[in-house]
């Protein structure tokens, strides 16, 4: 009994001096930024950092999405080695690494999906000075409730006391502004319509107006100029999830893959889906892989309930549980001779299937989650990439 007693207060004064030590860690990193919303947290937690760089701030930045980063003062990245899994302990010791380099900014992606992890996240660990809502959207609803008000509240459990928080959502924003005032916190609303196609044509890849904006806004808060801001933006590596398109010509076939794997909540994906048919020629052939994870079926149905009704030629379906995903589909309404399931073949096996369906030209949409056990939506991007890189 005595040496239970005294291991149980050995761990209890542990953790008393972790909490200490990481409160310290916290209060050596003046601006601290933390980024939260149901669709594109990373992109805007890298451009923000850059934008910041781009100003002359010493900055850091820990990314959850795609896959876990940080990325140093100079924007150099560092891989994050997860041994067990994600935990949200891992922002204590990115606040530890983050001090070490006495960065006057630190940027942090929410990690953190139910809402008590959330709190606890942000009461315990980040302790904001600045924090985003990038948009709520209906996601992740085994956790946060059936309901886009439901997601609305559990995102705002990352609005800071006495601090500043920025969002581009618009009809949520309600519920924003009421937390926000409970907690003396100063709310901003951007407009993607703030920043001009000429200066978002500058981005090597497809980003949104609205990340950009808000990137912007939260910079030119903090001190630095637009121009700096924008300067340090283009100049900075996407996150791997980021809308991509790779076109490969072979055999007198056009066939251009876009990676929408990255807005894997059913609304973002349907917006992109349709931002990049409108245009298409009458005679393309139009593809939509949704790949699949075992964990996360919800998502699979989701995407299906949204697509079922979308102008598409064939509906792919890849990953880890395509026969109850098909199955799914086809009692919702999806034809079963617009149905494909692969599973996880080799990449090279899903090129081939579209390839032999394209009369001259096809635009291929990979939706749903890039991860998984496997990573095998990673692979699918990897094949188009490298396909489309030996092209050139």
């Amino acid at each position: 009994m005595i040496v239970l007693i005294i291991a149980t207060a050995v761990l209890v004064l542990y953790w008393v001096f972790e909490y200490i030590r990481h409160q310290k860690d916290v209060r050596e990193i003046p601006i601290r930024i933390h980024v939260n919303g149901t669709r594109g947290k990373s992109s805007v937690s890298r451009l923000i950092a850059a934008g910041l760089r781009g100003g002359g701030i010493p900055t850091v930045a820990k990314i959850t999405g795609t896959l876990p980063r940080f990325i140093m003062p100079n924007g150099e990245e560092a891989a994050i080695v997860r041994l067990a899994g994600a935990n949200i302990l891992e922002q204590k010791y990115m606040f530890r690494y983050a001090a070490e380099m006495k960065p006057k900014a630190f940027v942090i992606e929410c990690m953190a999906v139910n809402p008590v992890y959330q709190w606890i996240t942000e009461k315990h660990f980040v302790k904001a000075t600045h924090s985003v809502i990038t948009n709520s959207r209906l996601d992740h609803t085994d956790l946060m409730g059936p309901t886009v008000e439901s997601v609305t509240k559990c995102l705002c459990n990352t609005i800071p006391k006495n601090g500043y928080c920025f969002t581009a959502e618009e009809k949520m924003y309600y519920i924003m502004e009421d937390v926000a005032k409970k907690r003396n916190c100063e709310m901003h609303k951007i407009r993607p319509t703030d920043i001009t196609p000429e200066e978002m044509s500058k981005f090597s890849y497809i980003e949104h107006a609205e990340n950009a904006q808000l990137a912007l806004a939260v910079c030119m808060s903090i001190g630095v100029s637009r121009q700096d801001a924008l300067e340090g933006m283009w100049k900075a590596h996407p996150d791997p999830g980021a809308l991509k398109k790779y076109t490969v010509r072979e055999k007198g076939k056009e066939i251009t893959f876009y990676n929408v794997f990255a807005a894997n909540d059913p609304d973002s994906s349907s917006f992109i889906w349709n931002m990049i048919v409108k245009n298409l020629p009458a005679d393309a052939s139009k593809f939509l892989i949704i790949n699949s994870r075992s964990d996360r079926y919800y998502r699979s149905q989701q995407l299906v309930d949204v697509f079922v009704n979308q102008n598409y030629d064939y509906m792919i379906l890849t990953g880890e549980i395509p026969e109850k995903v098909e199955s799914y589909a086809l009692h919702h309404g999806v034809k079963k001779d617009k149905l494909i399931t692969l599973g996880e073949p080799l990449p090279e096996r899903i090129y081939e299937v579209i390839a032999e369906r394209t009369k001259r030209e096809a635009h291929v949409v990979g939706v749903g989650n890039i991860a998984g056990q496997r990573k095998y939506g990673a692979s699918i991007v990897a094949h188009f990439r490298h396909k489309a890189n030996n092209n050139k």
